[in-house]
């Protein structure tokens, strides 16, 4: 027998659903216009009125002079470098946290774990910060960016609640066959824990990704620069005149304005193409790693 639903349930069903689509629309459109303004010949993009739907006069004018740009494959290069360096390191160090501060039968676990949560809150700072960085040597290479910033706290928690929601028997039944502690790491408590490891990879990704505040401040050569930085002087300094090639004065200011929107899309669609491979991970992730404990 079909229940027929109320009228004030159907009501909510159509209040809801138009929300959810207006809530879209307003999410996706700035991404869209981004895309959209990208792909649109220059001089009617500025000529353009109105909300823009669909590109204008489409071209790939735009992506053509970013990609004949040696910096951004520079910033490119050297993002994945201290993105796949930098995220290694920050998994090493988050795992190896994590499972001490796990471990209920260590002593003084959960007073390194208070300091732990203590810095989460309160940091030396800027400035003692940029100290210790030029003091240990590292100023001017990529190990600034990754020493420093080798361990992110909050991270830690998460992957730290993971490892003890482990049925403590699984691990008793190891430690009962001979297995020792790393034996228990790597063949027990990381399968286990995929989905939290496969959120937190994430954050690190993203935040190496998205970092460009301490690469202006620690990296002087611009063949270091990684591409968020070059993005940042493309935007905020109008640098674009590497790219606007035989372009007259007349036409430069409507081409780099098109120009920053093809950097635009070029610097974020591979992290945008990581989310749907790894989305599956991410709810259940930080379910097990936030709920559990």
């Amino acid at each position: 027998m079909k229940i027929k639903n109320s009228f004030g349930y159907s009501c909510f069903t159509v209040f809801n659903t138009i929300f959810m689509v207006l809530l879209c629309i307003v999410t996706l459109y700035p991404l869209l216009f981004v895309v959209f303004a990208s792909l649109s010949e220059s001089n009617a993009f500025m000529m353009h009125e109105g909300l823009l739907l669909w590109p204008v006069k489409p071209n790939f004018e735009s992506y053509l002079r970013v990609i004949e740009n040696p910096m951004i494959w520079s910033g490119y290069r050297n993002t994945l470098v201290i993105m796949t360096v930098g995220t290694c390191t920050n998994m090493v160090m988050t795992i190896l946290g994590a499972f001490f501060m796990s471990r209920k039968d260590v002593k003084g676990v959960g007073l390194f774990s208070k300091f732990i949560v203590f810095s989460m809150y309160f940091s030396g700072g800027l400035i003692p910060t940029y100290l210790n960085i030029r003091q240990f040597g590292l100023d001017g290479s990529f190990w600034a960016l990754i020493i420093p910033f080798a361990v992110n706290t909050y991270n830690m928690i998460i992957m730290r609640t993971a490892f003890a929601s482990v049925p403590d028997s699984l691990e008793e039944s190891a430690t009962l066959d001979g297995a020792n502690a790393f034996t228990v790491l790597t063949r027990i408590i990381l399968p286990l824990s995929g989905s939290t490891i496969a959120v937190v990879i994430l954050y690190y990704v993203v935040g190496h990704w998205n970092a460009w505040f301490y690469a202006s401040l620690f990296l002087r050569k611009r063949e270091q620069w990684p591409l968020q930085l070059v993005l940042n002087e493309i935007l905020m300094q109008n640098s674009t005149n590497s790219m606007l090639g035989d372009t007259t004065s007349l036409e430069a200011g409507s081409v780099a304005e098109t120009i920053k929107y093809a950097v635009i899309v070029v610097s974020t669609i591979p992290i945008l193409l990581a989310y749907p491979f790894l989305q599956r991970y991410f709810v259940k992730g930080v379910m097990v790693g936030a709920v559990k404990g």
